[in-house]
């Protein structure tokens, strides 16, 4: 599979992986002390939605689009207050701007205050040059070049000792669910408190049941696994399904999610096949 991000801003998988990081940054901001955002596959930091590569594909439309776009629904007050975080770091789309989305590096320094601090890594050249443009002057953050899977060693632990770890890999190389079975493994041995989110794309089922019962069979405390599909298997071409792994989910996030994310497959459902699945792979 092939997801350069520019292709795929702003569409469904990124609502759902979005309003999560969102809503684990506010739990971490419910304490003074400060905490840190590592980022392994940051990606360019912001997005043109009026691109070239957006405008391919079209997927935005079908994702923040159905949100906060100029032809959404209003949004039901309990969800509303749900995604107000993540869709104030967002911003308008409107008709008459040209709409630029909110990469997850950036996203995250929208949410965080002065005393926290990002670390956003990305090995692509042309991505990581763009991404220290967007967010390079902003003395919170940091902008890395190395392998991902280098990072997620090589930064952890935090001196903060708190924190949120989002590794959210190109799925471009064969392999990609066992380096994030190693790679969450070696984190957690140096960093067993922090919050960790883990994005797949959900297009092979068999493959994704093998890594989910791979990472029920480690026993981790507190693991949670969120999928969402906006289709059934033959209803839509491409990507019609997304999960996201939740090592040491906080506090009220697996209730928030019982919430929001069955509304995301009403709102951004395409076929009769959309669901959602929200599954505690350890307790």
């Amino acid at each position: 599979m092939n997801y350069r991000h520019a292709y795929h801003a702003g569409n469904f998988a990124d609502v759902l992986k979005h309003a999560v990081l969102a809503l684990v940054i506010e739990h971490l901001k419910a304490k003074p002390a400060p905490f840190r955002v590592i980022d392994t596959h940051a990606g360019r930091g912001r997005y043109d939605l009026g691109g070239s590569e957006a405008r391919k594909t079209g997927e935005w439309l079908d994702g923040i689009g159905r949100l906060i776009g100029p032809d959404a629904e209003p949004l039901p007050s309990g969800i509303e207050t749900l995604l107000k975080p993540y869709l104030e770091a967002v911003g308008p789309l409107e008709r008459d701007q040209a709409p630029v989305y909110p990469g997850s590096p950036a996203l995250a320094l929208a949410l965080m205050r002065d005393q926290d601090r990002l670390v956003a890594n990305e090995l692509h050249p042309e991505d990581r040059a763009a991404l220290q443009v967007e967010i390079g002057g902003d003395t919170r953050a940091k902008v890395l070049g190395i392998d991902g899977w280098q990072a997620l060693k090589a930064l952890l632990p935090p001196k903060e000792r708190r924190g949120v770890i989002l590794v959210d890999p190109p799925f471009e190389e064969p392999g990609e669910f066992e380096r994030l079975l190693q790679g969450l493994e070696a984190a957690v041995a140096r960093f067993a408190t922090g919050v960790y989110l883990l994005w797949y794309p959900a297009k092979d089922g068999a493959s994704v049941g093998v890594f989910r019962r791979r990472l029920a069979d480690k026993s981790y405390p507190k693991l949670l696994c969120v999928e969402l599909a906006i289709a059934g298997p033959g209803e839509r071409d491409g990507l019609a399904a997304t999960g996201l792994v939740i090592l040491n989910p906080p506090f009220r996030l697996e209730a928030q999610l019982r919430v929001l994310v069955p509304f995301l497959v009403t709102r951004l459902g395409k076929g009769k096949g959309a669901h959602c699945s929200i599954d505690r792979l350890t307790d």
